[in-house]
């Protein structure tokens, strides 16, 4: 190919306008490197670059997009820093960065997210696990076990409420299925609630891809039901241990989550919505803005469907917990709050 030197400073200038801008090198910019794709570097770099005007952590988030798209570990990705990227992978990880840029979830982008060593399918029909939820899982494991323990071999039933992507029923599961003293035959049966058909969706893909290999038996004990908090389920159905993280975060910061581009579903984040689906108000007549109005709904709810000596175990935001744990004892409940990772209020247990 012959390029004239008027040619390459044309594109050599376009490129450096590129670059100045945070934008990909386009193919002018190869002609003058005799190559014809970015490498892995090149690419890295340049996401580094757009999304740290924008996101927290770009370089995490550029390994992430990267190691998804070319299916790379962490390790192949320092040791194949010349890997030339094909143009569709390119195309993907441009498109990717841009929406990542406006604010979307890396979770979202890969359809993946990683919550107690399990990988989870998520889509903007779940809110995303986080590491505040794995404290729920981690004492639900621990409740469950003791009340096996306590029961010999009667099957214990327990009801994940606001299931969402099944991330906290799954994981208790796939935990209890890792721990010797479970053999498979005595899994609790689970039932995974959810007003949304299409989180339900979600949690039956995340069941079966990570408890078939478990085989038939095992599958058969969980059940999936379309419902709004437990109106759908019998009164006569009672449940050792119910699980819940539900809508708790007051009305106005979802408004501040939402404005930033996070794209999760406001139906699993906002706890001052109403059984028929309106913003609730307080006592004083102005709308409701604590979190609480799905926990003042789900409490009675709970008691009603929990078994004799059984147990509550309902996620909320640290500046919610206290009033949410008063509500429980004024229910009848006893009470304990478990702190998370970070140290913040986060898991209300009742009994």
């Amino acid at each position: 190919m012959v390029v004239s030197i008027n040619a390459l400073r044309a594109h050599s200038t376009t490129a450096q306008n590129h670059r100045l801008s945070g934008g990909f090198d386009t193919c002018a910019s190869r002609i003058l490197n005799h190559r014809n794709y970015m490498t892995l570097q090149e690419l890295k770099s340049k996401i580094i670059e757009k999304l740290s005007k924008t996101s927290p952590s770009p370089k995490l988030d550029a390994e992430v997009l990267l190691s998804h798209c070319l299916g790379f570990s962490k390790t192949e990705l320092l040791l194949k820093r010349d890997y030339e990227v094909p143009a569709d992978k390119e195309a993907w990880l441009r498109d990717a960065t841009n929406r990542r840029a406006t604010g979307l979830p890396i979770a979202y982008l890969t359809g993946h997210k990683e919550f107690y060593g399990y990988d989870f399918i998520v889509s903007p029909d779940v809110l995303i696990p986080k590491p505040d939820t794995e404290i729920l899982v981690e004492r639900a494991v621990d409740v469950i076990l003791s009340m096996m323990d306590a029961r010999g071999e009667n099957l214990l039933t327990v009801c994940d409420m606001c299931t969402g992507s099944g991330c906290i029923a799954i994981a208790v599961a796939k935990t209890l299925l890792e721990d010797e003293r479970v053999p498979a035959d005595q899994l609790p049966k689970f039932t995974l609630a959810d007003i949304s058909e299409p989180a339900l969706d979600i949690a039956r893909r995340n069941a079966a891809a990570l408890l078939s290999n478990h085989g038939s038996l095992v599958m058969s004990r969980f059940n999936f039901v379309r419902t709004n908090l437990f109106d759908a389920i019998s009164e006569a159905i009672k449940y050792d241990v119910i699980l819940s993280n539900p809508p708790y975060i007051p009305h106005t910061m979802v408004d501040e989550l939402l404005r930033d581009g996070r794209s999760e579903p406001r139906l699993a984040l906002d706890g001052d919505i109403t059984l028929t689906g309106d913003r609730a108000c307080a006592d004083d007549g102005q709308p409701a803005d604590d979190g609480l109005e799905i926990i003042r709904n789900l409490i009675p709810q709970a008691q009603t469907h929990l078994a004799p000596r059984g147990t509550v175990l309902m996620e909320t935001g640290e500046y919610n917990a206290e009033a949410a744990a008063a509500l429980a004892a004024a229910a009848g409940f006893n009470t304990e709050i478990h702190r998370d990772l970070e140290g913040q209020l986060r898991v209300v247990e009742m009994f």
